[in-house]
């Protein structure tokens, strides 16, 4: 069994009371908070079943368990370990409440009919989701709401949307995820009973990754701490890692732990064992900068290794071909394998020109969590819409056609398609033929239909005099495709859709035809681009938790990293926990181009040198 330091050490034999555990990235923290609950069960005599492990992650659940099982074998699968979410869902089902999860494509769709019977429009539903779920994540009753944005029209007529939306769920009995947490918040508010029978029941609650925690969050946790003499509350954080407020989680979770729970003990693990003492400097010196904060110093016993290693390149194009050829050197000169490296991006469409030169220059990756460039949503229903118009008239025509049909929605179902299918098969034609030729019955449908012919009628016949990046411009246009997209978007800090199309036209910019173009384009859905062995792609807030010997972090620009619409502390806590996952080496590189605009550097390489 791996020994703990003397600080991991004491933090994993602290007994009762409240403690705050501040971890610095690469301390142990999930280690030394396992021991602490095989602490508590062999040394203690506590029984398992009354110690519950809170996180945020069913990944980092998973990892807990794993790290548990080889301290308490066989006693271990009878401690709780959860996220919030499903520590919640399980209580609700316990009580006795009876709903059915609202998630997804079924909640967009369930938003959009409410927003059709409030006759509201011009509006995105991600938009809506977004702010409704902030609202719940921050307690914020509907009546609040509509207060607090008095005067704001567009933020009002949200609070409609956000009335009715409780209202329709009530009556069928529907839940979405962040409903999990307030339901349970206000069971446990109300149900005196309720509430101390979960106390009863844990006397030992551990949360990992505290600074993450929202207000609703926060006030679940409160409500479950039992305050008698022989039980625990045992937090574990890192305030320079409190990268969500755009769920509502706030810095000020941990910052002002100490006075909330006052007598609160702190215990801070400073030694990191993952990283080389020359990247653990950069990281000090970025997060300086920083003023709310827990003032703390990042060391290591681990050997001195390479510097920090900072790229200019001319634009996004050159700054792939430069990680070509460092991770070239690395893999055939330097020891390394293609899966220790990871290139870390701020946002989404970042992967597209490192795929691109990954795929040129024949270097194995896949994507974190997440789906290739070419496979996104968003560039797959273009890339559809030019194999249709660049072969109309074929079997692909037909495929393609039956897929871009109904979208954005022209209320064409299967029953539809079933009958352009029959009415083509009988007459020995292709599909557009047959859709251009089929009597339609329904008045709106054939609106529709006529819509879309007359868009898409111009750029068949004129497909050889008209670039691909042309033809996307019209799509479009005439589509109003960026807002299609953006409605179904809710919107996060890490990815962008209308950033992935932009780069799409990019790409598209290169190609005479579609043709070349879609050739191309195919070539992603090889084993090169999903291959488990190869280099990591994902952004900053994947790789959370994660750690890669060679770490590259890309895009280190003025409106990227930092974001433009972040907050700057913020931003830096993001770059700092992308820089923490470098093990060994760290690369940080920046176009001096980008988008075809001329852009500054990161602020933050000018902190980092300084």
């Amino acid at each position: 069994m791996i020994r703990l330091n003397p600080r991991q050490k004491e933090a994993a034999e602290f007994l009762y009371g409240t403690a705050c555990v501040i971890a610095i990235p690469g301390s142990g923290k999930t280690l030394t908070m396992t021991h602490r609950i095989g602490n508590l069960v062999k040394k203690h005599g506590i029984t398992p079943e009354s110690i519950i492990g809170l996180t945020f992650t069913r990944n980092a659940a998973q990892a807990m368990r794993e790290k548990l099982h080889p301290i308490l074998e066989d006693l271990a699968t009878r401690v709780d370990l959860a996220t919030i979410h499903s520590f919640c869902h399980s209580m609700l089902r316990q009580e006795g409440r009876t709903f059915e999860i609202l998630h997804g494509n079924e909640q967009l769709r369930f938003v959009r009919q409410v927003m059709k019977k409030q006759r509201i429009r011009n509006i995105p539903v991600g938009l809506i989701i977004r702010e409704i779920s902030l609202a719940k994540n921050n307690l914020v009753t509907v009546e609040e709401f509509s207060d607090l944005y008095v005067g704001d029209e567009t933020m009002l007529r949200i609070a409609n949307v956000y009335r009715a939306y409780e209202m329709e769920k009530k009556k069928k009995l529907l839940l979405d995820f962040t409903d999990l947490l307030l339901e349970s918040y206000t069971l446990l508010k109300e149900k005196k009973e309720v509430k101390q029978k979960y106390q009863d029941s844990y006397n030992h609650i551990l949360v990992d990754e505290y600074q993450d925690t929202n207000p609703l969050q926060s006030e679940i946790l409160k409500l479950l701490i039992n305050n008698g003499r022989k039980s625990s509350f045992w937090v574990c954080a890192d305030d320079c890692q409190s990268i969500y407020s755009f769920t509502g989680a706030s810095v000020g979770n941990i910052l002002n732990f100490g006075k909330v729970f006052q007598n609160c003990h702190q215990f801070i693990l400073d030694t990191n064992y993952r990283s080389t003492p020359e990247i653990l400097n950069c990281c000090q010196r970025l997060i300086d900068q920083n003023k709310k904060k827990i003032d703390k110093v990042l060391r290591t016993g681990n050997p001195a290794g390479a510097q920090a290693i900072v790229i200019e390149s001319t634009n996004e194009e050159d700054e792939a071909l430069q990680l070509v050829n460092e991770i070239m050197g690395l893999t055939e000169s330097q020891g390394y394998h293609f899966k220790d490296i990871a290139v870390l991006y701020r946002a989404n469409s970042l992967s597209r020109p490192v795929e691109d030169g990954f795929k040129q220059h024949q270097i194995p990756y896949h994507i974190e969590n997440g789906a290739s460039f070419y496979q996104r949503y968003e560039v797959k229903v273009l890339l559809d819409y030019l194999r249709f118009i660049n072969k109309p008239d074929s079997d692909e025509g037909d495929e393609a056609l039956k897929k871009i049909v109904n979208i954005p929605n022209r209320y064409i179902g299967k029953t539809f398609i079933t009958g352009l299918e029959e009415f083509s098969g009988k007459r020995n034609i292709h599909l557009y033929q047959g859709l251009k030729g089929m009597p339609i019955g329904v008045p709106y449908l054939r609106k529709f239909v006529k819509e879309f012919i007359g868009l898409i009628d111009p750029l068949i016949r004129d497909v050889n005099q008209l670039e691909p990046a042309e033809i996307i411009h019209i799509l479009r246009d005439g589509l109003d495709y960026d807002r299609f997209i953006s409605d179904d978007d809710v919107p996060a800090p890490d990815d962008s859709k209308i950033e992935n199309i932009n780069q799409l036209q990019l790409v598209a910019a290169k190609y005479q035809d579609i043709s070349a173009l879609l050739n191309y384009t195919e070539t992603f859905k090889e084993e090169i681009s999903n291959n488990k062995d190869g280099v990591s792609l994902m952004t900053v807030h994947k790789s959370k938790g994660l750690e890669f010997p060679v770490v590259f972090l890309v895009g280190m620009i003025e409106g990227v990293m930092p974001n433009k619409q972040g907050e700057i502390e913020e931003e830096r806590r993001i770059c700092f926990v992308g820089m923490s996952r470098a093990m060994n080496m760290l690369y940080l590189t920046y176009p001096q181009n980008y988008m075809g605009r001329s852009i500054k550097r990161s602020r933050f390489l000018d902190e980092i040198s300084e």
